[in-house]
């Protein structure tokens, strides 16, 4: 797998409002721990549709795991231009902090949010350029965001040698399991 689409649920779907949430950097750790194996087997680009949540908090792990793996890209492909004109401020700083870390940043369309269209158009370009997905969704929580590109990595599997790769809540709870343990111990 040489490109990896990585994706997610939105933090408000998470009960998350704030980059100071402890759960952030399970979450991200959970990212890094599905990219290193695929970093040995000679992963190049890591890319993500941008959006508020997990897609920044993987592109936070990104640009992390390039002091390890040098070789490692970056890039972000928004629907629309400039998708965090709406966002709060502190959300819009985070972003725009994130960016001189990413390789290769653009819209699918190039004008501002005209529909829904522009999503459809974006994912359907995302998974055209990538051989897998790592996905943070977990059906059992219940339904968000992640469901539909779900849906349509299914599809492309089935068609093609399309490697999804998911991460679910017990994966992430896990590694803030042993994070306890950890402090419990030392």
């Amino acid at each position: 797998m040489k490109n990896v689409l990585i994706t997610g649920y939105r933090a408000h779907e998470l009960n998350i409002f704030s980059q100071k949430h402890k759960g952030i950097r399970f979450i991200q750790q959970a990212i890094a721990n599905k990219l290193r194996p695929l970093l040995e087997e000679g992963l190049e680009w890591v890319i993500t549709p941008g959006q508020y949540g997990v897609d920044l908090w993987a592109c936070e792990a990104v640009i992390a795991l390039k002091k390890q793996y040098p070789g490692l890209k970056l890039s972000i492909l928004t629907a629309y231009a400039n998708p965090e004109e709406g966002w709060k401020e502190d959300k819009k700083t985070y972003f725009q902090g994130l960016l001189p870390g990413v390789d290769y940043y653009a819209s699918v369309t190039k004008g501002p949010y005209e529909g829904v269209w522009q999503f459809k158009a974006r994912d359907e370009l995302l998974l055209r350029k990538t051989d897998g997905i790592i996905l943070v969704y977990d059906e059992e929580a219940g339904e968000g965001s992640p469901k539909f590109m779900k849906e349509m990595a299914g599809k492309k599997a089935q068609k093609d040698d399309y490697r999804i790769i998911t991460i679910s809540s017990d994966d992430i709870q896990s590694i803030a399991d042993e994070e306890s343990y950890r402090e419990l111990d030392a």
